[in-house]
């Protein structure tokens, strides 16, 4: 395979002498790892700030919502770094020493008692340096993985498709055991075991990335060359391929407006870790006469709903849609996305409608209590049916479609319409509540029973449906840089 070498730099003379699915069960396991300690810590964050730091509901969601943003902004950093500087493999193991030191300071300042400057000084320290961590790593481990198949062969292209799908699915099994594990351990056991198992999970993934070395694929060609024979030292480092930083900007920007129309997607996405756990806390969460299901855990309905999903997608779908329509995926990228979009507006619209139940039965009876939490549950499995096919679709075409020397950057690309959803949903809360206190009646009160989340929700639904008007004017225009001329 020319312009590829093994993890000694010896040129590798055959598909099956590295890289493939053995590679890519190393850092998909990996990934899952990486996920449980990322989650462990974004699912519950919001009940940590108002717990422990005793922030407001407002504040305490704007605090995770530019700490969410942030994490998923710095992927452009950490991406372009993979690309064009010391490589994607060597990005992704330095951010994971960053990554496991930054999850075992925020487990110190948990663990502590009381609440102090100091103490929340080092929390918040902690936390942004494992958002700047996530940045380097996820975006290049991710691209270091699609790298494992050739795109010049057509069985391993088709199955560097159907990697997204199963490494999606192996993150998201991991992260339902996160909702339902730690959830119930911050809640009930302590915020110190709480945030002490993720940095744990976090050095395993790395142990683990590391140990699937001997079985990797490295691309040695650099910027300004069109192969290396650089062979000589054993370098665990592949360097970004580029016609020209002209040609890799255009390639970029053709791909911005797709970007810029999935951003409400992502401003509906950010909710569920946010509100929806809120609302959660204020009904009936009872099972039997001695537990209560902690808010949080009801995300772990997104991941099963994803896991019961993927699978009938990529056995079933994909083949009945690919003898219809001839295409090896079944759909093209850009038309599996806007069927996710889709999906997201009536969960924005079940949400809506539950919401306002809850709010009847809460004025109507002094509190919402008595309403089941299960109530909740359709939303969370329309987000998670919606992720199957917008999230990963999104993966699959910022990879496929970036300049194939900028791949970690293009899937730093994707990570940063979730960062930027996140920043433009903490500031809607800023604006929309300043807006609706002035009339005496705040969207985002604490108590929920006042609020009116309900409109909110309706507010994201119809934001939505411009979106995806938008997203079908641009997506039919798009033109797949592989030459097929085929619209959305």
């Amino acid at each position: 395979m020319e312009g590829h070498v093994d993890y000694r730099g010896r040129p590798i003379l055959s598909r099956s002498a590295a890289g493939g699915w053995t590679s890519a069960a190393f850092i998909i396991g990996a990934e899952v790892l990486e996920r449980f300690a990322y989650y462990g810590i974004s699912i519950n964050l919001i009940s940590y700030l108002t717990g422990p730091l005793r922030q407001s509901t407002a504040a305490a969601a704007a605090n995770v919502n530019a700490w969410s943003g942030a994490a998923m902004m710095l992927p452009l950093l950490g991406g372009l770094i993979g690309d064009s500087s010391i490589g994607r493999f060597r990005t992704a193991v330095i951010s994971s020493v960053i990554y496991v030191l930054g999850l075992a300071a925020l487990a110190v300042s948990a663990a502590e008692g009381g609440l102090s400057r100091v103490r929340t000084a080092v929390f918040f320290l902690a936390l942004y340096a494992v958002a700047v961590a996530q940045g380097g790593h996820k975006p290049c481990a991710q691209a270091f993985g699609a790298d494992q198949f050739d795109s010049d062969d057509p069985d391993e292209r088709f199955s560097r498709s159907s990697f997204f799908n199963w490494m999606y699915f192996g993150v998201c099994g991991g992260t339902a055991v996160t909702v339902l594990l730690m959830s119930y351990l911050q809640d009930n056991v302590g915020w110190g075991v709480g945030f002490g198992l993720p940095c744990a999970s976090m050095a395993v993934a790395s142990a683990l990335f590391l140990s699937g070395s001997p079985t990797y694929r490295f691309s040695r060609k650099s910027p300004n060359s069109a192969s290396s024979e650089q062979n000589k030292e054993p370098l665990l480092l592949e360097k970004s391929r580029s016609g020209g930083w002209e040609d890799s900007a255009r390639g970029i920007l053709r791909l911005l407006p797709i970007w810029a129309t999935c951003l409400v997607y992502a401003v509906v996405f950010a909710q569920s870790s946010t509100f929806f756990t809120k609302q959660g806390s204020t009904m009936d969460r009872r099972i039997g006469p001695n537990f209560l299901v902690p808010p949080a855990a009801l995300q772990s309905f997104i991941s099963v709903s994803i896991l019961a999903s993927l699978p009938l997608y990529d056995r079933f779908f994909v083949p009945i849609a690919r003898s219809i329509t001839g295409r090896p995926a079944g759909v093209t990228m850009l038309q599996r996305i806007g069927v996710g979009m889709v999906l997201s507006i009536a969960a924005m619209a079940v949400a809506a409608m539950v919401e306002t139940k809850r709010l009847r039965i809460g004025q109507e009876l002094g509190s919402a209590v008595t309403m089941s939490l299960w109530w909740l549950v359709p939303q969370y499995v329309l987000y998670g049916v919606s992720d199957v096919f917008t999230m990963v679709g999104l993966q699959e075409f910022f990879y496929d479609q970036a300049p194939d020397g900028l791949r970690s950057f293009g899937m730093a690309l994707y990570l940063s319409i979730f960062g930027i959803g996140s920043f433009v949903s903490g500031f809607l809360v800023i604006v929309i509540q300043k807006i609706s206190a002035l009339f005496g009646d705040d969207w985002f009160s604490d108590d929920l029973n006042r609020a009116h989340l309900d409109y909110f929700y309706l507010l994201l639904a119809a934001l939505s449906c411009v979106e995806f008007l938008l997203y079908l004017y641009f997506a039919r225009r798009f033109r797949y840089k592989q030459g097929l001329g085929h619209s959305v």
